[in-house]
């Protein structure tokens, strides 16, 4: 008996390459994306199976993750491959001396919690426009006991990034184009004097990342981190080695449509390093 999850991406598969009408290739590529995802779940639930909700590679090794993600890929985080191209910097600013994390765009809590608890003297303030993501924010932080240093809010607009919210505090922003328009220096200008880290979604917004390096220039030495979707798995388990190639490149594939880069916003004054 086929589950729930099959019949339906079965359904979406007869729409849209079995519907009347050409096919193209943006309805090959579309079904391709589809059955992609659906194999990545199933190779999640078996690895949930296996290894339980415990992250145990990365930089937040040890946070004992959700079941599911509030959007996007989750494997990926449970094995601790997720951004890895991050990694190097997520490590600079667990090493820092910041009192405070702007997470904006926290989704499930994935860095909320995890910077939490790689940061155990700093606060942790968490945004998300979405209500599920706000709750599965506090429930993470509640299962790995730092829910009393990390503040989950709703939206957060531009005239909210005042000098007292970002003293002392560096940006995590992650918010799927959003970036354009919540990052003006214009709107607040305390944005000068803050270190940010920000994904920069230049697949939904074209031309936004060379907008925001030139918007930061003359006060942030800005660095661009670029992802090209592979990934190195240390130690991968065995029970995934005797999958298909297939399957493992699945694993860690977090599927993005194009590039998103990060960049580096490095306050001359208060630099990450």
């Amino acid at each position: 008996m086929p589950s729930e999850l099959a019949q339906n991406v079965f359904s979406l598969l007869k729409r849209d390459l079995f519907s009347e009408g050409n096919i193209d290739n943006a309805k090959l590529n579309q079904s391709l994306r589809l059955l992609a995802k659906w194999r990545s779940v199933l190779i999640q639930n078996t690895l949930l199976s296996h290894e339980g909700t415990r992250i145990t590679r990365g930089p937040f090794k040890g946070m004992d993750f959700l079941a599911e993600s509030a959007e996007g890929c989750h494997i990926a985080k449970l094995i601790g491959t997720y951004e890895q191209p991050l990694h190097p910097h997520i490590e600079r600013i667990s090493e820092s001396s910041y009192k405070k994390v702007i997470n904006i765009g926290c989704a499930e809590g994935y860095y909320a919690t995890g910077l939490a608890l790689r940061m155990p003297n700093s606060k942790i303030f968490a945004y998300d426009t979405n209500k599920k993501a706000q709750e599965a924010c506090c429930q993470l932080a509640k299962k790995n006991k730092v829910i009393d240093r990390v503040e989950v809010f709703g939206e957060i607009k531009t005239e909210d990034l005042t000098k007292q919210l970002l003293e002392d505090a560096i940006i995590f922003c992650d918010i799927e184009g959003g970036e354009m328009d919540l990052l003006d220096l214009d709107k607040a200008p305390a944005l000068r004097h803050v270190d940010i880290i920000v994904e920069s979604h230049e697949c939904l917004v074209p031309g936004i990342t060379n907008t925001l390096k030139s918007r930061f220039s003359d006060t942030h030495d800005v660095t661009e981190v670029e992802d090209d979707g592979m990934r190195i798995f240390e130690d991968p388990p065995q029970w995934l080695l005797q999958f298909s190639h297939l399957d493992q490149l699945l694993a860690t594939w977090e599927w993005r449509a194009g590039p998103t880069p990060w960049l580096i916003m490095k306050n001359r004054n208060n630099c990450l390093d």
